[in-house]
């Protein structure tokens, strides 16, 4: 791609393939650079009705790009049982009075909960799992 400070539009885009290729040839991605300006086009692309062509390129360019993404992204650490209640509370706007309402204990054990000190049990569990609608799992250590 052409060194450039235009943002790229969809109206801009080329129709063909050829034209596409033209502007930005489908290679493995190796630097920040290249990445870059792949995303570039395939944001302008995104979400636009396209032609045949265009459809063909957003697929290859997508798929490049996720083949970098997965090579050079790490995976994230797994959540804590505990700092997803947390998160929860927080969203929700709740303390741990509410939690221990919800959980139906006293709210110095609700308190131990949060601090990490107390563990959660099975049915704490599935009365946070209905309260927030998410699955059981993302309380478990």
């Amino acid at each position: 791609m052409k060194p450039t400070t235009e943002t790229l539009t969809f109206s801009s885009m080329p129709k063909t393939y050829a034209g596409l290729v033209s502007l930005l040839v489908p290679r493995p991605i190796h630097d920040q650079a290249t990445y870059d300006n792949a995303v570039e086009v395939v944001h302008a692309l995104a979400g636009f009705r396209l032609s045949r062509d265009q459809e063909d390129y957003l697929e290859l360019m997508a798929k490049i790009i996720e083949d970098y993404e997965r090579e050079t992204t790490p995976e994230p650490a797994p959540v804590k049982g505990v700092e997803s209640l947390r998160f929860l509370l927080k969203e929700n706007g709740l303390t741990a009075d509410d939690l221990g309402s919800i959980i139906g204990v006293d709210r110095s054990i609700a308190y131990r909960i949060l601090k990490g000190v107390r563990n959660l049990t099975a049915e704490h569990i599935k009365k946070l799992s209905n309260r927030f609608v998410v699955s059981a799992d993302l309380f478990l250590e």
